[in-house]
């Protein structure tokens, strides 16, 4: 009731019999109707007396009395009136209390006021009644209720289902059913069912790129059969480009297909099965799984904030509502997280959730082990390091000793300065290089390494290092006839071999097989060559070799390189003119 006289906003009963009769009317004929009767009261300022009575009855057959609460200029609405309203659902102007317009009238008015009173309240009752009607139509909600969507857009979810209370962002790659959310929408009604999808047999699962595609090119009837018959309303709450937001209502249960393109079917809404607040067995249950929850809240920062903010207000959750909040958050599968959507016993739910919750604390535990192993090493290695940098420091202010990368370079100088005369230039150009670059880099990077151990073998190789050959033949058959009897054919062609040399002065660049079957003195006869000629002996078998690079050596990026065997033979011999026998090349 709006807008009625400012010398009327002081209302009140003689009695609260009164206040009981008048505004509690029974249902009575005109006959049977019994009218109190008013008199007027001399005071104008006295309180009124509130009656309420049949517009169109009691107004009729008593027109003598006026009404003194008419519509006025000013919209006042009393806070009496307010509260009255409501708790007696009477309209702003007048409501139907058992089939009859009633209004309020007052007992201190003339009888020009009743006439004029009743020609208002006629017109006023034709008037109301189209009145009615359109705020009949004005006060019926345009947004449906969720528990009203019995019809609903069947939308796939791939990875996981779509709990109640949560929200979750997919993407719709058909036009049709995006226009579909879109038109649900504009009309007011923002729901759609979101139901997980089952796993194709034809495909890998782990998968997730082959699946959206299947979700994608699935339509109608095989949509159909590849959904779980238990999902979850959910409201749409944005449309950006492709990507929807859903935020789970309440959960449903497939029943037939309406529609192909785009997938429509009609639901039923499911609710939990009866439940008893105060057993024992379902207080342990949740209470073990909030206690869950906090462990896991210690262990794994990711769902942290969730956690707390379900935690601190524990005074206000649901049984249910636990169990799918432990679903949701844990790391368990779909197939597990589906399983707790369909369970409606809330027993049963929670068993399951508490199961889940355990699995992710243990996984949670590893998770920190892993960690703090992880940061134990790293924060060892740094400290090692720092500790490294300041002992090199302190001994770099004491002049005690140098650091690293100078000993190295001091040692490399020192191994090539006997020879320096005697390294052939390009050479010497290389290690001075070398030495440059490797002040430049840090002893922790790993070209530090692989130019160490290249000048460590350029600097250690005999340059220009030959022992004093001997090509006396008299002395040489004398050798050759102490270490082996008989071999005179193998004697005959070596002495030859020492004759020429000694005629031209050098030896270089011969190449002497010997063949023959195991254990005839073929490894021995070349150490008695060596002996006679006054040179070193290195030898070396290539039998059961099967990597080439053993004997040419490795590329020195790679981590471990070696020379080849010739350049072990230099570095192990010490002399640039060794006599090498390579054995079994068989």
């Amino acid at each position: 009731m709006k807008g009625f006289e400012t010398h009327l906003l002081r209302l009140q009963p003689s009695s609260p019999s009164s206040l009981s009769n008048g505004f509690l009317p029974q249902r009575q004929g005109v006959n049977n109707l019994k009218v109190p009767t008013f008199r007027p009261r001399s005071s104008p300022s006295s309180p009124p007396m509130l009656k309420l009575f049949s517009s169109s009855t009691a107004s009729r057959a008593h027109h003598h009395l006026s009404p003194a609460i008419r519509p006025g200029a000013s919209s006042v609405e009393s806070p009496f009136f307010k509260a009255l309203s409501h708790l007696t659902g009477l309209n702003r102007r007048s409501t139907s209390l058992g089939g009859r317009r009633v209004f309020f009238c007052s007992d201190n008015a003339s009888d020009a006021a009743a006439a004029a009173a009743e020609a208002e309240a006629k017109a006023a009752e034709s008037d109301s009644d189209g009145a009615d009607a359109k705020s009949s139509s004005a006060i019926v909600p345009t947004n449906p209720r969720p528990e009203d969507c019995l019809t609903v857009l069947a939308l796939p979810v791939a990875h996981r289902p779509l709990f109640p209370g949560f929200y979750m962002p997919i993407y719709v790659k058909d036009p049709k059913v995006l226009a579909a959310l879109q038109e649900s929408r504009r009309r007011q009604a923002p729901y759609a069912g979101a139901f997980l999808l089952k796993d194709d047999p034809s495909t890998d699962s782990s998968s997730s790129t082959d699946m959206e595609k299947n979700i994608n090119e699935l339509k109608g009837k095989d949509l159909l059969k590849r959904l779980h018959e238990v999902g979850t309303l959910a409201q749409i709450s944005s449309i950006q480009g492709d990507q929807v937001i859903l935020v789970g209502h309440r959960r449903l249960r497939i029943t037939e297909m309406v529609s192909e393109e785009p997938l429509t079917v009609k639901v039923d809404h499911l609710k939990d099965k009866p439940f008893d607040m105060d057993d024992d067995v379902i207080k342990a249950t949740s209470f073990e799984v909030i206690s869950t929850l906090r462990d896991v809240l210690k262990t794994s920062s990711l769902w942290r904030d969730h956690v707390q903010t379900y935690t601190q207000h524990i005074g206000e959750f649901t049984y249910p509502r636990l169990a799918d909040f432990g679903a949701a958050i844990c790391g368990a599968n779909r197939h597990q997280a589906q399983e707790v959507l369909e369970e409606l016993d809330v027993h049963k739910r929670l068993r399951l959730t508490l199961e889940l919750m355990k699995k992710e604390r243990e996984i949670s535990k590893i998770q920190e082990t892993i960690a703090k192993a992880i940061e134990e090493k790293i924060s060892g290695e740094q400290r090692r390091y720092l500790l490294n940098e300041q002992l090199k420091a302190i001994k770099k202010e004491l002049g005690v000793e140098t650091d690293d990368k100078s000993a190295l370079s001091e040692k490399f100088k020192e191994r090539i300065d006997p020879n320096k005369e005697k390294i052939p230039a390009h050479v010497l150009q290389v290690i001075e290089e070398e030495l440059t670059k490797l002040q430049l880099l840090e002893a922790s990077s790993s070209e530090f390494n692989v130019t160490r151990n290249y000048l460590d073998w350029l600097t250690i190789l005999p340059w220009g290092n030959y022992s004093d050959e001997n090509f006396d033949v008299v002395r040489a058959q004398q050798i050759l006839d102490e270490d082996h009897y008989g071999l005179s054919d193998v004697k005959e062609r070596i002495l030859e071999f020492i004759a020429v040399g000694r005629l031209r002065g050098t030896s270089q660049g011969k190449i002497i097989c010997l063949s023959g079957p195991p254990g005839v003195g073929k490894t021995s006869i070349g150490r008695s060559i060596a002996r006679a000629l006054n040179r070193k002996f290195f030898r070396f078998s290539v039998g059961g070799l099967a990597d080439v690079a053993e004997i040419k050596g490795h590329r020195r990026t790679y981590v471990g390189a070696m020379p080849g065997k010739m350049v072990q033979c230099l570095k192990s011999v010490g002399t640039a003119n060794p006599l090498v026998l390579i054995d079994e090349i068989d």
